[in-house]
């Protein structure tokens, strides 16, 4: 009589968050043989050592995915002890944790590394440069990773959008309905994400050994004003919708202007390819 094969345990940080929430909510984990368990902030402190040593060790997962995170890009200008508290003291404590327990390790992170200058898309290996303290914090947590933890996975993401949380395709319906007019940049370029579709990805290359940095968003480009006008026309909302500059709408940190990711390290490793921008926001909101 063979015996139950063993299912595949993911431990996900961040647990609250867009993506850390979709991953711990996983439909399909029964069908795939994976038991998936989230920690939010509530359940594990990343930046107290101890306590991903005890939690991590408890669980004894084969894959960590480290989605927690300070996200609060203006608000780390003005605090970027706070911001490398978490993206890379944090990340060094779950990195440290995930090898002493034997299990491979997934950090998602941020086009905000680059510093958005690029005239084409950015490859895994072009050198980093960031702009701001988020994503200085950001690398910061990418080079411990890669320091400390010989089997990782250094996943790089943009536009992040899906069911949980606040996002701009959230903001875009409602400010649409309320007021049926918007203003939006369309001099900053990139490749919106869906956290389901990279959700799928991440759990499909923690279940590899093709360890590395990888980029991962949705296929395809538009500006911030093009997926807006993608956003209402799915919606059928009518609205008024008005490019303008970045100049126009001044933030604490700077913006990338072009953050579009070439999936090189995708391709080359043979992972499923992930879907065009457009599919994948038709997708979103037909389930909201």
């Amino acid at each position: 009589m063979t015996g139950v094969a063993e299912k595949f345990r993911v431990l996900v940080t961040g647990a609250n968050g867009q993506l850390g929430r979709e991953l711990a909510l996983w439909a399909t984990a029964e069908v795939e043989g994976l038991d998936i368990r989230g920690y939010g902030r509530d359940d594990l402190d990343i930046t107290d050592l101890e306590q991903c040593r005890a939690v991590i060790k408890a669980f004894a997962p084969h894959a960590v995915i480290h989605c927690a995170a300070y996200t609060a890009v203006d608000q780390a200008e003005a605090d970027p002890d706070g911001a490398f508290r978490v993206n890379a003291t944090g990340t060094r404590n779950i990195a440290l944790a995930a090898r002493e327990v034997g299990a491979k390790l997934a950090y998602v992170s941020t086009d905000y590394v680059f510093d958005g200058t690029s005239a084409v898309p950015y490859n895994e290996y072009d050198r980093p440069n960031p702009r701001t303290v988020y994503g200085k914090s950001k690398l910061a947590g990418e080079e411990l990773v890669r320091t400390l933890h010989d089997r990782h996975f250094v996943v790089r993401t943009s536009w992040v959008y899906g069911a949980y949380g606040a996002n701009f395709v959230k903001t875009m319906v409602k400010v649409g309905a309320e007021r049926g007019a918007v203003k939006v940049v369309h001099d900053q370029i990139g490749s919106p994400t869906y956290t389901f579709d990279l959700a799928a990805m991440l759990l499909e290359l923690v279940r590899t050994d093709a360890y590395g940095v990888y980029h991962a968003s949705n296929a395809g480009t538009c500006s911030w004003y093009e997926f807006a006008v993608a956003i209402f026309e799915e919606s059928g909302l009518q609205v008024s919708t008005e490019p303008c500059t970045t100049e126009e709408f001044p933030r604490p940190a700077p913006r990338p202007a072009f953050s579009v990711m070439d999936h090189s390290a995708m391709r080359t490793n043979g992972l499923t390819p992930m879907r065009h921008w457009r599919e994948a926001l038709r997708d979103y909101l037909a389930k909201q």
